[in-house]
């Protein structure tokens, strides 16, 4: 196969997967032009580079859909009809485009049939007279139409789609005298930024672009990775030898390295979007199948991830979707009787958070039935009656992601909630990321999922645990707090078990030289280490914890793959091999230990758990208590005043192998020039940016109120935490723009929007 043929086939796959999207949105909106100009232009550039290709099938068959797609451009209605004809299309053009790529030349076959369709619905009047259209394909096709009362058009668009991918063959049974239009299929709709909504038919909107191998970009990753082990292990010796020869050379080595690996990331990293793409034809095939009229939202396309991670979690947001279509939303009729729209809803969310990509699949439907998921995991044995009843909701939720688990009383050929729900889990916590679950009966049900940016180069906290090293995911870590004889904080125990009184709430707290089976007694002085897998907190004890570190993820031998407790290895910048530790595997092994929460101290324990609570970080700047929350906040600092360097005007620190640009927390204030000084490191973006405050006072989670603060630039509202008036902090006016508004806008949006008014 020449280079010019496979790159017709790379760019005709793209082409035709945006005009799957796009045609769906044209049918909900017939009035946006702008839509149908690119998917008419996509399907032209299609069909001219066939005909210099020399590929007369696919060049017939796009000049057919072409041709019907002419008369939308001309103003005729747009019908359910014709465009499912011309998506039955766009699946036919795929198949053969998918043999063009096996065998090297265009299969044979024909397509009288289809093109026929089109070329009839083209001629009449598309929005009203499909049937004649529709019965001569029926006639030509292998299968013949089946027997369908004229009421059942959504069982009717199903039979037609499948009965289009099939082969010619013998003459059909005669078509049905009469077909009624379908019914209303599904609505899709994107909310994106204004700037980039009408760039959506090229692949960028400004400058130039070229189309580079996977293999090559892997190939630059490893080299990247590599580079960075090489530079930890520089720094390593220029830190153990005490001179500071090597110490402008080591900061210009590790400032090209960061740039370096930050330019190869970005080749890696593509929009959530693109792994969306497919989703409005999708939930389109299932409101006609189903017959039930539903909108898909998507919010958030734009956010990057790596492409590894991206090909991971395709197939789960379709699963995913699927459910929620299938088994979540009622049917129109119980909607109705519930004092809903008749159209249901699913929502897709996508924003960066505190180091993570969240994405988030909701559905306005009936919730889960936890009654039934309580009953049916007592019968499969899972847990005992009593174990069941002493469950939070969101415990017994969990459930549904056992293998085989369903509730459902009838199969049916799309999906049951819970039925491939074990391996959605599977594949997301194999990427180092974590489902959750919130569910309200009659309400909804909305699936939260946090998959880490990348695989390749994580930040990971060292520790020590007996007489071995350990490599933690940041990602995991919420803080570090010392315990043992002086210190503010001791471990207790209940019921035999260790915990942790944090902030009015008992955490569980493992040793991990204990859950490692290290062999030797856990000292009851050292560090706890609060980490969080979705909706579960825990502490891990360990002996000593070091610093904070780049790694590369290096994957497990196959003979150790087994063990759960472990994501990868790495090697450190001194050279040694240590394991990292799979916050996903600690979490099951703490929750095996335990069938039930440690509830809060009913003596000074808040009115809200957790889990319903925000938890915001609250600092002293200028006198005056501010917050932010936890989530936006990637590290703690203190740092020398002395390392404060200015640049223009404005002031710098090195900061892990680059210059951080800081920010005081409020202007006027100036920078100190001796002394030791906190701030907060944010990551809304690529880069890192420092907040300068006076003192880090401490983590609160209450459910608050925000009073909007007019006229006040930088701060959001006012909020009471802990009995005192405190200051939000709106970080989208105080950092500055270099990350660009969506990243920073999205972040402060982890707001809770009933806390400042914004809930219906």
């Amino acid at each position: 196969m020449d280079d010019l043929l496979r790159e017709f086939l790379t760019e005709s796959a793209e082409h035709l997967d945006t005009v799957d999207a796009e045609l769906v949105r044209f049918e909900r909106d017939p009035t946006d032009k702008d839509v149908l100009r690119n998917v008419f232009r996509l399907v032209h550039t299609i069909k001219g580079t066939c005909g210099f290709l020399g590929l007369p099938r696919l060049e017939a068959l796009a000049h057919a859909a072409e041709t019907l797609m002419g008369r939308f451009r001309d103003g005729d209605p747009v019908g359910a009809q014709a465009v499912t004809l011309v998506l039955a299309t766009l699946d036919r053009l795929k198949q053969i485009l998918n043999a063009l790529e096996i065998a090297g030349t265009e299969p044979p076959g024909e397509d009288a049939d289809l093109i026929g369709a089109l070329e009839s619905m083209a001629t009449a009047r598309v929005g009203t007279s499909g049937a004649e259209a529709i019965a001569a394909f029926w006639s030509a096709s292998a299968e013949g139409p089946p027997t369908l009362p004229a009421s059942e058009p959504a069982a009717f668009l199903d039979a037609l789609e499948a009965a289009f991918l099939a082969a010619p063959g013998a003459d059909a049974p005669e078509a049905p005298d009469r077909v009624e239009e379908a019914a209303p299929v599904v609505a899709s709709r994107m909310e994106t930024d204004p700037t980039t909504a009408s760039d959506r038919g090229g692949a960028v909107a400004h400058g130039q672009t070229i189309r580079v191998g996977v293999e090559t970009v892997e190939h630059l990753m490893t080299m990247v990775s590599e580079l960075v082990l090489t530079r930890n292990q520089l720094v390593e010796i220029a830190r153990a030898s005490g001179s500071d020869v090597y110490k402008g050379p080591l900061q210009r080595l590790s400032q090209v390295t960061a740039e370096l690996q930050d330019g190869v990331m970005r080749t890696r990293m593509q929009p959530v979007g693109n792994a969306w793409q497919k989703l409005p034809r999708v939930v389109r095939d299932l409101s006609a199948e189903l017959g039930k009229p539903i909108d898909l939202v998507m919010v958030g396309a734009e956010t990057e991830l790596d492409r590894q991670v991206l090909d991971v979690i395709k197939d789960p947001l379709t699963h995913m979707v699927r459910n929620s279509a299938d088994h979540g939303l009622e049917a129109t009729a119980d909607r109705v009787a519930a004092g809903k729209t008749a159209r249901g809803t699913i929502r897709l969310c996508a924003y960066h958070e505190g180091g993570t990509v969240t994405v988030e699949i909701a559905d306005d439907g009936r919730g889960l039935d936890l009654a039934a998921i309580r009953r049916k995991a007592v019968e499969r044995g899972l847990a005992s009656q009593a174990e069941v009843e002493r469950m939070t909701d969101a415990q017994a939720a969990k459930f549904i992601f056992h293998a085989g688990f369903s509730t459902a009383s009838a199969v049916t050929s799309v999906s049951g909630r819970g039925v491939g729900m074990d391996v959605v889990k599977t594949n997301i916590e194999t990427i180092g990321g974590v489902i959750d679950i919130a569910t309200r009966p009659g309400r909804g049900t909305t699936f939260t999922i946090k998959i880490p940016l990348t695989l390749a180069i994580v930040a990971a906290l060292i520790v020590r645990a007996g007489a071995h090293r350990f490599a933690l995911p940041q990602v995991a870590v919420l803080e570090l707090v010392r315990v043992g004889s002086g210190q503010a904080q001791d471990i207790e125990r209940i019921n035999g078990a260790p915990v942790l009184r944090l902030r009015d709430s008992l955490l569980p707290v493992v040793p991990l030289s204990g859950i490692l089976g290290m062999g030797a007694a856990p000292s009851a002085d050292g560090f706890v280490v609060v980490a969080q897998v979705g909706r579960q907190r825990f502490g891990l004890l360990v002996d000593e914890v070091f610093h904070t570190e780049e790694i590369v993820v290096k994957p497990m031998s196959s003979k150790l793959r087994h063990l759960s407790l472990f994501a990868g290895n790495t090697i450190l910048g001194d050279g040694a091999v240590v394991l990292i530790v799979d916050p996903n595997g600690v979490a099951e092994r703490v929750a095996a230990g335990s069938r039930q929460d440690l509830a809060p101290d009913t003596g000074d324990a808040p009115s809200t758990t957790p889990d319903e609570a925000s938890r915001y970080l609250v600092f002293r700047a200028g006198g005056d208590l501010r917050a932010v929350p936890l989530s936006l906040v990637t590290r703690l600092e203190t740092v020398e005043a002395g390392r404060i360097e200015w640049l223009g005007g404005r002031p710098v620190i090195q900061y892990r192998g680059r210059l951080m640009p800081l920010v005081p927390a409020e202007d006027g204030i100036p920078v100190r020039r001796e002394g030791s000084q906190d701030m907060l490191v944010f990551t809304p973006g690529e880069r890192p940016t420092g907040l300068l405050v006076d003192a880090i006072v401490d983590i609160v989670s209450e459910r608050v109120e925000v009073e909007p603060a007019a006229g006040r630039p930088g701060i959001l509202g006012t909020a009471v935490l802990r009995g005192r008036a405190t200051d939000i902090v709106d970080l989208a006016q105080l950092l500055p723009p270099v990350h660009g508004p969506d990243r920073t806008a999205r972040s402060v949006a982890a707001i809770p929007l009933d806390a400042v008014g914004l809930a219906a």
